[in-house]
Order: structure tokens, then sequence, then C-alpha cells
């Protein structure tokens, strides 16, 4: 039985830096994920407040804020079987040097912070995160 979701993807800047965009989204079309939509965006600072907003009582919100602000990023619709599961096994944990050999963040984050890529934690946040960015 088919359930086929939908997850919001982000490449964050210091991935989108290393020029690192065209590696990921070929690791998740490797994986089965379609990527349904796509677009490479620069955010502000109150951007990144209201979408992290669900964080904004922990320590690091500000910083996190300022990260993802701090450069362009591509945000992706990725669709697939379970996508929002199949999404954070590929990525790894948030944590680079905690994560799995073969995942996104082991190959490619450099720090908790650094870590190359986010993804949609369950489904309702999916629907929100997609809202926030891909609005019509």
């Amino acid at each position: 039985m088919s359930n086929v979701e939908q997850t919001l993807s982000i490449i964050k800047p210091d991935a989108v830096e290393r020029n690192l965009q065209e590696n990921i989204k070929k690791i998740f079309v490797e994986n089965g994920f379609n990527i349904k939509i796509e677009k490479k965006i620069k955010i502000s600072k109150n951007e990144a407040e209201e979408f992290y907003k669900v964080h904004q009582s922990k320590p690091f919100y500000n910083e996190l804020c300022s990260y993802l602000s701090s450069g362009p990023i591509v945000v992706m619709i990725l669709e697939k079987d379970n996508a929002i599961l199949e999404n954070r096994k590929l990525m790894g944990a948030t944590d680079p040097l905690k994560a799995d050999e073969g995942t996104i963040r082991k190959k490619y984050g450099i720090s908790i912070d650094k870590n190359s890529v986010h993804g949609s934690d369950s489904v309702d946040n999916a629907k929100i995160e997609i809202d926030f960015f891909f609005k019509s």
C-alpha cells in the first residue's frame, strides 16, 4: 500500500556555499525521492525567526536563525512513500559526528549548527514548512 508523503528539505547555507546542492539532490534522487519543486532563495533573519518559531524557547534559536539567513539556501519539496521518516534517516543525526555512515550529514555536515540539510520532522510540520516556502 502506497503512503506517498511530501516533506520539506532545505540545503543550508554551509552546503550551498561549498556548492554541494547537486551532490545532495543526487543523493535524494538515488534514494527514490522525487524533487517536486525547488528554488534557491535567501531569507531574512525575520523570515528565519518565523520559520523556526517552534524552537524560539531553545538556547540555540538566535544562532539558528542568524545561520539560516546568512546565505542562499535551496528549498525543495520531496515526495516518496513515507518521505518524512525516509528523509530523516537519509539526513542522519543532527550532529554529524553522531550521524551514521552514508548519511548526508555524516558526509557533508561541519557541525551541529552547520549540518548541511534540514527536513521536516512530522506530517503536520511538513505541511506548515512547505506552505511557508511554497504558498501560492
